[in-house]
């Protein structure tokens, strides 16, 4: 009989969860480490309630036969103490550092050929003057790390503006992004085994309000082969230089068929949701294959899908599983104002048949999350 193996996750939330839940039927076994209680992986995990570079962290994930993140912001540190202590980690703790900062992201895009919007950096006031003479009206203030779901960042058009949000966003460091007027935001999903096997999600099409993914529509509607190779072509390039394991998600403008990159991330990703019913291997038992040196599980769209995120509050069951191969999941995250609480992914025979089923869930939604 095979030794059961356990995978330890830095982060104990819904990203966690799923991860967990895609390990059950594998025989996997699962201890998450985060410092705050009642987190969602824990229905699934065993949840050490820690702060992440703990002695009781170190000690719990060192039984791990690897270690992996559930979410970009966890200490690099902490993932290079594991390393230190002998346990396997993926993806490598480089790929942490690296995402954690936007300046050092946009840097590594540039390094490896990837097309980014203009950028400049932000250490102090006197800087600003100089990246609006650079880069024009208006500009993206964001500081460099800690950012997420629209947080960290301001749209400004005059040194005032920019003056006043360098201080509301606490004169940290920034950098200044160039405001791109693209025709739709996409996102791929890549992943990459220990053995070098890779595999590639198609193209999604993500609608966000207010910073927060609301929709995701898998595959992006009108997308060619040659934008799928340039997404693909991109995703390669981190995976070969970050000697990555897992999956990771990029996400990109695009501009009239051109792509360019806007961050990474280094772990399964909320736009990869469609694919827990609507690839033929999800993106949560893709990672787990990944790190483990499994072999790759076939990343083809079983249909049309699409996945609508759950902010706020969530629907009612008997609502959302009246509409035809329409799937609810829930995060048990109590109800607040523009907190991720769950997501309905909905499948469909054709673009058709999917848009009715959204407008329909879209109405659900609306009445139950806040806008």
């Amino acid at each position: 009989m095979s030794q059961q193996l356990t995978i330890g996750i830095l982060g104990g939330g819904q990203l966690g969860r799923m991860l967990a839940l895609a390990g059950v039927p594998l025989g996997l076994r699962f201890i998450c480490v985060d410092p705050a209680s009642n987190v969602p992986a824990a229905m699934a995990a065993h949840h050490v309630q820690a702060e992440y570079d703990s002695v009781e962290s170190m000690e719990a994930l060192s039984q791990a036969d690897v270690v992996t993140y559930e979410f970009e912001n966890v200490p690099a540190h902490a993932a290079a103490e594991l390393l230190r202590r002998n346990v396997a980690v993926a993806p490598d703790p480089q790929a942490l550092v690296v995402a954690q900062d936007r300046w050092l992201e946009k840097q590594c895009f540039q390094q490896l050929g990837i097309r980014t919007v203009g950028y400049v950096r932000i250490d102090s006031a006197t800087d600003l003057a100089s990246a609006l003479a650079e880069l024009g009206a208006p500009y993206v203030l964001k500081t460099r790390r800690s950012g997420y779901d629209g947080k960290g960042q301001r749209v400004v058009s005059s040194l005032a503006e920019a003056e006043l949000a360098y201080a509301e966003l606490g004169g940290v460091p920034m950098i200044a992004e160039e405001f791109i007027r693209f025709s739709r935001e996409l996102s791929i999903l890549a992943v990459q085994g220990r053995n070098g096997q890779r595999a590639f999600y198609p193209l999604v099409q993500n609608e966000h309000r207010h910073g927060i993914l609301r929709t995701t529509l898998s595959p992006a509607p009108n997308c060619s082969a040659s934008l799928q190779s340039q997404a693909e072509g991109y995703a390669t390039s981190l995976l070969s230089h970050l000697k990555y394991s897992g999956v990771l998600a990029l996400e990109l403008f695009d501009k009239d068929g051109t792509l360019y990159a806007n961050e990474f991330a280094p772990r399964v990703h909320n736009s990869g949701h469609f694919s827990i019913e609507g690839s033929v291997t999800s993106q949560f038992e893709n990672h787990l294959r990944a790190i483990l040196g499994l072999p790759l599980g076939d990343t083809a769209p079983r249909s049309v899908s699409a996945m609508l995120n759950l902010i706020g509050d969530v629907c009612k069951a008997s609502d959302v599983l009246g509409v035809p191969d329409a799937h609810l999941h829930t995060y048990g995250k109590s109800a607040r104002k523009a907190r991720k609480v769950g997501h309905i992914t909905v499948l469909a025979p054709d673009p058709a048949s999917l848009s009715t089923r959204v407008v329909a869930l879209q109405r659900w939604v609306d009445l139950a999350t806040d806008g």
